[in-house]
């Protein structure tokens, strides 16, 4: 659900009150939506827009959580897309054709409790372990690759190269794949306001997951659709609905929103050389710089669709409209972090909402923070310094994941 900066955003009305009438798709958001969540938390702290189907968007920390852990009132089971999706059902973050949603973050319980269940071996520490290998390969490969050039994009050549690989490898896919999978990811969240795009996207993931299933079901191998297929629920193997469903979650949550996570991660060290030049010269630093990185460019601002009418924190939220979990907002609050917008390697108080908050708190954290510190460290093993070519050919994504698209750097 994102729109680059630069091209390619849908055509709305300008902002004229962000207060009132906010638009996470405009490119000055996207661009920087630092000091308009400032001024709103001073001014507005839960702002209201009728764009987009009509949303609500809390900028405080205490807010934005206290909202997450609320699912009696807040429900996932209703849709987590920061969009209305035409023709979907009860769980519209999904689509008609993913009938069980995308298990465990789109569900309640009980499907939530089970399902998040079944995919936390996956992302245990030991299993995690298991990956950070291949990871580590791969990024010392695509970084060979850049310093043989003397140039390349941090963005596009390494940090959107990583997760969808490193997934791929979880769920079975060969890397010749990475492309494809990236242009599927790419429709289903970046360009979804494009409806044809979208469903394009969704299509080709869900044909690919249908087909995949029938090929472990006549032949399982080591991977992850293998072992949900030979995975039970109350003495019943699991439906392929929420087989298919916890898959395209896989593939979808967890390639964008890491991929992300880097970009920014890259952008950042190559235009702060203090930073850059600190964490080569501390490498200790790098636990909690890892942290800082993930406080202050946290990507993701999930969505809850309101099933009821609800009145919080005096605000008057109808039925069918969504609360946007500005998780990035809450990140910045300077009520829970001082200087929030200076990145601080050493912070040692981070209580951070990046993966979110509540029982629907990222499952994959440790895959996330493991390829971001492997992305980072591989980098600067080889290339300790870089600047970026031209600020003005940086782009980036925003919306429901926001983070660069585009980072043109030189090796120094």
């Amino acid at each position: 659900m994102t729109t680059e900066a630069t091209s390619g955003q849908p055509t709305t009305a300008p902002v004229a009150d962000w207060a009132t009438d906010y638009d996470i798709f405009d490119p000055g958001y996207v661009a920087d939506p630092y000091g308009i969540w400032a001024e709103l938390r001073s001014a507005c702290p839960i702002a209201h827009t009728d764009r987009w189907g009509g949303s609500w968007l809390p900028t405080r920390y205490a807010d934005v959580t206290e909202i997450a852990r609320d699912i009696d009132r807040f429900p996932s089971g209703n849709g987590i897309s920061v969009l209305p999706v035409q023709g979907a059902g009860s769980n519209e973050g999904a689509s008609p054709l993913l009938a069980a949603g995308v298990p465990p973050i789109s569900a309640d319980p009980p499907l939530h409790t089970w399902t998040r269940r079944l995919v936390l071996p996956t992302m245990s520490p030991a299993r995690v372990a298991e990956y950070e290998v291949f990871t580590r390969e791969l990024c010392a490969r695509l970084v060979d690759e850049i310093v043989q050039r003397g140039e390349g994009d941090a963005a596009a050549d390494y940090a959107q190269q990583i997760p969808v690989r490193v997934i791929g490898h979880i769920l079975g896919v060969p890397e010749s794949m990475s492309a494809t999978f990236t242009e599927w990811v790419r429709d289903a969240l970046e360009f979804a306001y494009d409806a044809e795009r979208r469903q394009r996207g969704v299509v080709a993931i869900v044909g690919y997951i249908q087909a995949a299933i029938e090929e472990r079901q006549a032949n399982p191998v080591d991977d992850f659709i293998s072992e949900l297929l030979q995975a039970e629920h109350d003495g019943e193997p699991i439906g392929i609905p929420v087989v298919m469903g916890m898959c395209a979650l896989l593939l979808v949550a967890g390639v964008d929103t890491t991929w992300s996570s880097i970009g920014s991660t890259m952008w950042h060290l190559a235009t702060h050389a203090d930073d850059t030049r600190r964490l080569v010269d501390e490498p200790d630093l790098m636990p909690t710089a890892i942290e800082e990185f993930l406080r202050a460019y946290a990507p993701v601002t999930m969505a809850r669709r309101l099933s009821d009418d609800v009145e919080f924190a005096g605000c008057p939220m109808k039925a069918g409209e969504r609360i946007l979990m500005n998780f990035p907002a809450a990140n910045r609050d300077p009520e829970v972090f001082p200087d929030p917008d200076t990145v601080v390697l050493d912070r040692l108080h981070n209580r951070h909402v990046a993966f979110g908050a509540g029982i629907h708190r990222c499952a994959g954290s440790n895959l996330a923070r493991m390829e971001i510190r492997v992305a980072v460290e591989e980098w600067l093993k080889r290339i300790p310094e870089f600047e970026v070519t031209d600020p003005a050919l940086v782009t980036w994504a925003g919306g429901q994941v926001r983070g660069p698209r585009s980072i043109p750097v030189r090796l120094l």
